[in-house]
C-alpha cells in the first residue's frame, strides 16, 4: 500500500503515541536491518519453522538471507556484542519499521497484509524477576497507548506462535470485522484467544456400558445424517479428524458438538507441520474410508483424545468400514490413546475456566501482543552477561510487538 498525505498525518500521530509511551518506559529507539543474513536464524532453527511465511533472498554470492518478518535473532545478535555486565542491564530497545511476511491470504486491508509497519521493542533482564517487571511495563504501556487511541480493547491470554517464548497476551480490539476470536467472562477478568483458552473438564455419563457392536448406516456420512438415523444426540457421537504430520499420521477425537482446536492439538503433538488428511491419505494411511473414520482397531496412527471423549460411554463412531458405524463404544475398553489432553475449541456459553459462569464470546483485531520469551534466543546465541561474582549468565529476554 501507498500512504497519501492524509494517512501518512494519521501514521504520524500513531507513532508519537507509541514513541512517548515506550520512552515513558525507558526504551530506546534503534534501527535495525531489514535484510538479514540466515545464519543467525539457523543458529534458533526458526529459518525452517518459520516456512513459507518468510520472504527468503539469495545475494550474487549465493548466500541466503530473508527480509526480516520479526527481529528476535537480530536484536538478540545486536545486544550480544554490546552487553557485558550486569550494569547494563535492564535493557529495552525498540524500533518502528516495516516488516515482511509472504502471508498465505492477503485480506482486510492493512489489517493483514505483505507489508506492514510495526513497533517492536525488545527487553534485556538479569533474571525471570527482571523480565516480569520489563512485561508488566510493557503491558501497561501498551493499554495506554490503545487507550489514548479512542480503542475498545481487550488483553486475552494467546498462544505464542513461532515467536516461541511461555506466557502472552495479545491486545484485541473489539469489532465485527475481526479476523480472531476471542472468548471473555464478564463475572471475572478472564480472557483468551480461543486458540488459547482453556476448557473444564466435561463429567463422564452415568449409564452401564454395553457391548460394542455394528450397524449397517448405508450413505450416513455425515454427523446429522448418523444422529437422525441413529435416533441419538450429537453429543454421543465421536467426531474423528484425520491429519498428517512430519512425524506421521493423527487421528484427533473430539465430541460431534465441539471442534478440534488445531493450535492446541500441534502444541501437545510437538510437531511443525499439520495438515488435514486427504481422502486418498485416509484410504493409505489410516487403512479406512472417508466418512466411517473411528479409532477402534486403528494400528499404527498416533490417537490424540480430547478429555470428554474419554469420559463418554455407549458413544457412536465410525467403524472404518463403508456404510457402517459403532454403538456401545466405551473409550479405554474398545480404543486407547496415545495422548488424552484439552482439545476443544471454546464456544460461548462455555464455562469460564476460571469462575465457571458462562463465557462470551466476540470477533477482535489484534493490534498488539507481549511475549515472555526467557532464554529462547539468548542461548541459542549465546548472549550472555557476567553477574555480581563475575559469573555468565543467559540474558532472559522479552517481545513486545
Amino acid at each position: 500500500y501507498s500512504y497519501l498525505p492524509l494517512a501518512w498525518r494519521t501514521l504520524r500521530k500513531i507513532e508519537q503515541i507509541v514513541r512517548e509511551e515506550m520512552d515513558a518506559k525507558g526504551g530506546q529507539e534503534i534501527a535495525m536491518p531489514i535484510v538479514q543474513p540466515a545464519e543467525i536464524w539457523q543458529q534458533t532453527g526458526r529459518w525452517d519453522v518459520y516456512g513459507d511465511e518468510m520472504f527468503r533472498l539469495k545475494d550474487r554470492h549465493q548466500r541466503d538471507f530473508c527480509l526480516g518478518p520479526t527481529h528476535e535473532e537480530m536484536v538478540t545478535t545486536l545486544v550480544k556484542a554490546d552487553v557485558r555486565s550486569y550494569r547494563q542491564l535492564p535493557l529495552l530497545v525498540y524500533q518502528i519499521q516495516n516488516k515482511y511476511r509472504d502471508e498465505i491470504r492477503p485480506r482486510f486491508g492493512l489489517m493483514r497484509g505483505r507489508e506492514f509497519i510495526m513497533k517492536d521493542l525488545y527487553s534485556f533482564d538479569r533474571d525471570t524477576a527482571g523480565l516480569d517487571i520489563s512485561y508488566k511495563k510493557m503491558y501497561d504501556a501498551y493499554s495506554r497507548i490503545f487507550t489514548r487511541c479512542g480503542l475498545t480493547f481487550r488483553p486475552v491470554e494467546a498462544d505464542p506462535g513461532a515467536i516461541g517464548g511461555s506466557g502472552t497476551h495479545e491486545f484485541m480490539v473489539i469489532a465485527d470485522s475481526g479476523e480472531a476470536a476471542i472468548a471473555y467472562c464478564e463475572k471475572c477478568d478472564y480472557a483468551a484467544n480461543v486458540e488459547k483458552a482453556e476448557l473444564l473438564p466435561i463429567s463422564p455419563t452415568e449409564e452401564q456400558a454395553a457391548d460394542c457392536k455394528a450397524v449397517s448406516t448405508p450413505g450416513q456420512r455425515t454427523i446429522q445424517e448418523v444422529c437422525d438415523f441413529l435416533k441419538l444426540p450429537p453429543e454421543r457421537l465421536v467426531k474423528a479428524m484425520a491429519y498428517m504430520t512430519e512425524n506421521g499420521p493423527v487421528l484427533a477425537l473430539i465430541r460431534v458438538d465441539y471442534e478440534v482446536n488445531e493450535i492446541k492439538l500441534l502444541n501437545c503433538l510437538n510437531v511443525l507441520h499439520l495438515d488435514i488428511a486427504a481422502e486418498n491419505d485416509i484410504r493409505g494411511a489410516f487403512y479406512s474410508v472417508p466418512g466411517y473414520l473411528g479409532p477402534v482397531g486403528l494400528n499404527n496412527v498416533k490417537i490424540v483424545a480430547d478429555a470428554s471423549v474419554m469420559n463418554l460411554i455407549n458413544a457412536v463412531c465410525g467403524a472404518n468400514k463403508a456404510d457402517e458405524h459403532l454403538i456401545n463404544v466405551n473409550p479405554r475398553r474398545d480404543f486407547k490413546a496415545d495422548i488424552i489432553t484439552d482439545i476443544r475449541l471454546i464456544k460461548e456459553a462455555d464455562p469460564c475456566p476460571r469462575c465457571g459462569a458462562p463465557v462470551k464470546t466476540a470477533r477482535g483485531i489484534e493490534v498488539g501482543q507481549v511475549f515472555k520469551l526467557h532464554t529462547k534466543y539468548s542461548k541459542s546465541l549465546d548472549a550472555t552477561y557476567l553477574d555480581e561474582d563475575g559469573q555468565e549468565k543467559l540474558m532472559v529476554m522479552g517481545c513486545y510487538g
